[in-house]
């Protein structure tokens, strides 16, 4: 029964640093995708994805790699997910650990 709880632990620590790794190769994806003048993720993806929790990821996406910063609608979804995402973060720690 030990093993199981430590299982249950650490599923919302791994969810979490999965769905923002998930949200920063998105970026470098779409990034990588525009410089060949390639069709691209769709921004709907990148918003979902940092609404469900990879809105940091998506974030270190757009300021390491230098992409969608100049797009002001854009970056107000993602700061709009960015708060969904610490909610999130936040009822994970109230609840799991």
């Amino acid at each position: 029964m030990q093993s199981i709880d430590a299982i249950i632990y650490w599923i919302p620590i791994f969810y979490i640093l999965l769905i923002n790794l998930i949200g920063f190769l998105a970026m470098w994806w779409d990034k990588w995708k525009a410089s060949k003048q390639e069709w691209r993720v769709a921004e709907v993806t990148l918003h979902t994805i940092g609404f469900v929790g990879g809105a940091v990821g998506i974030f270190a996406g757009m300021y390491r790699l230098r992409h969608k910063t100049q797009k002001t609608s854009f970056q107000a979804i993602a700061v709009v997910g960015l708060i969904v995402s610490l909610v999130i973060y936040w009822l994970i720690i109230q609840i799991y650990l």
